[in-house]
Order: structure tokens, then C-alpha cells, then sequence
């Protein structure tokens, strides 16, 4: 996966110039998809865009592309219960993630990877991630990282639990002085939490729950106090090693099925 000298893979930190160079360069841009919620007493309701940032950029850093200014914001009503949450509809959040990708293949962007922390957000990804296939003619990757993280450490985390090690140590892989592990108190019962996250992650059975307080009563549950700065930043590393072999792969298999080379890029309208 070849390198480039850019101070950055963050698009908005970029100049015109090196943004176009770069489109020329390789025309692969990375789209961080997260949210605003509670994530208990000791993690900041960033939690799940800082973890989509910061895994995308060392994803960015190996496979040479840019990592778009997703925003914030995804679609959480199930935390609305719970101060610190914002929300967006399922279909604004699909406007702005089209939108988006739109903007970036009108300049030379030909490979999408949407990159999602946050379970909420998946229906309304897939249905916009489809649209920009067939409607702008993007190459498009959606990546479910947080489930990558519990592939690979869920047998040492606890699992993916809301609020839990592994998104303790995906904050600490961003910002270490976000995580206030000395403010863990009352983490809700581990075993109900688990019953219900297995539930709605299955295949073939999918409640869907008004509130989180189904799931954890104190809106979060898990083993946070184990996670370390170090450890933050090897599960990062695994964690992009593992998206950028697959994906490199992915995209190639995509480059084949468009008859050798990236889709033809069209244009829809864009708001102005």
C-alpha cells in the first residue's frame, strides 16, 4: 500500500492543492460515521465519531487515502432518554452522507469507504451507501469497525458493550485524557446487557428497542477499568491492519466487476 508525504490525512486540515493532488494521486477518500450519545460516567459522548476518526485515519495512512469531515452526528434516538445525546433523522443523516460522497466524486473521488462506530447508523448507510453506487457510480465500502474490534478483542474486552473496554480503549487511541476510568461506578448487570446485544445483533431475529435502559438501566454497561493507553493504540493498529488488507482486497474485487477499472462516476444535484 504505497505512501504519500501529505502532513495529514484529514481533509478539512488539507490545502486545495494537495486535496487535488492527491484525487489524482489515488481516489480513495474515508468517511468516519459515529454519534453524539451517553456513554456513561467515564466517556465522552463522542465516543463513537472519535473512534470512526481516528481508525480512519490510520486506515487513511495505509491504504494513501483522505478522511472526509463526516461530522459528528448519527442516528441515536434509542439514547435520547439520557442527557448529552443529539440525533439526527434517519433521513437527514442519509442526505448528508450522499451529499457528501457527491461532493467528493464531482472532484475525482472514486473509492468510498464508509467507516461506522455506531450500530444505529447502519440501516440509513446502507440504504445511502446504495444510492451512491448506483446513482453517483462510486466504489463503496461500508465497514462496521466497531464489529472488527470485537472480532478481534471482544474474547479479552468482555465483548462490545456500550461503554465497555473496547470503546475505553478506541477514546484512549484518540485522546487518552477523554477517559475518566476512576469515575466508574455503576456499570448495569452485565449478563441482561449481554442477553439483548446478542438478541439484536442476530441475523435472523432484530427487536427494535425504544431505549437504551432495555439493554443497560444505567445507560451503559461493561469492564472498563482494564484499558490502558498502550493497549488503546495496539487495538488500533490491529484494528486498521485488519480493514486495510480486507478492503485493498474488496476494492480490487469491486475493480473487476466494473470491467478492470473504478466505476464510472456520475453527479446528482447537491443542495445549494
Amino acid at each position: 500500500m504505497s505512501q504519500s508525504h501529505l502532513p495529514t490525512r484529514y481533509f478539512i486540515n488539507l490545502t486545495q492543492p494537495e486535496i487535488a493532488a492527491q484525487f489524482k494521486k489515488n481516489p480513495l477518500v474515508i468517511l468516519p460515521a459515529g454519534s453524539v450519545e451517553q456513554h456513561g460516567p467515564h466517556l465522552p459522548t463522542g465516543t463513537d465519531i472519535y473512534a470512526a476518526n481516528v481508525i480512519s485515519h490510520a486506515v487513511a495512512e495505509r491504504m494513501d487515502g483522505l478522511v472526509l469531515p463526516g461530522g459528528p452526528l448519527g442516528v441515536t434516538p434509542m439514547h435520547m432518554p439520557f442527557e448529552g445525546t443529539i440525533t439526527l433523522s434517519p433521513e437527514t443523516y442519509q442526505s448528508v452522507v450522499v451529499e457528501t460522497g457527491a461532493s467528493t466524486a464531482k472532484h475525482g473521488a472514486k473509492r468510498l469507504m464508509i467507516l461506522n462506530w455506531h450500530e444505529g447508523n447502519i440501516p440509513s448507510l446502507a440504504i445511502a451507501s446504495e444510492k451512491l453506487h448506483r446513482d453517483v457510480g462510486m466504489s463503496v465500502i461500508v465497514v462496521q469497525a466497531c464489529y472488527v474490534a470485537a472480532e478481534l478483542y471482544g474474547h479479552d474486552c468482555g465483548g462490545l458493550t456500550h461503554g465497555g473496554e473496547i470503546e475505553a480503549l478506541a477514546v484512549m487511541a484518540y485522546q487518552p485524557d477523554l477517559v475518566h476510568l476512576d469515575r466508574i461506578d455503576y456499570s448495569s448487570d452485565h449478563s441482561h446487557g449481554r442477553k439483548w446485544d446478542k438478541l439484536r445483533r442476530t441475523r435472523s431475529y432484530q427487536p427494535v428497542l425504544r431505549d437504551i435502559k432495555t439493554i443497560a438501566e444505567t445507560g451503559w454497561y461493561g469492564s472498563p477499568e482494564h484499558a490502558t493507553a498502550a493497549k488503546g493504540l495496539k487495538m488500533l493498529n490491529d484494528i486498521a491492519d485488519a480493514i486495510a488488507k480486507e478492503c485493498a482486497e474488496i476494492f480490487s474485487m469491486l475493480d473487476e466487476a466494473n470491467g478492470g477499472g473504478t466505476a464510472e462516476i456520475k453527479h446528482i444535484k447537491i443542495a445549494s
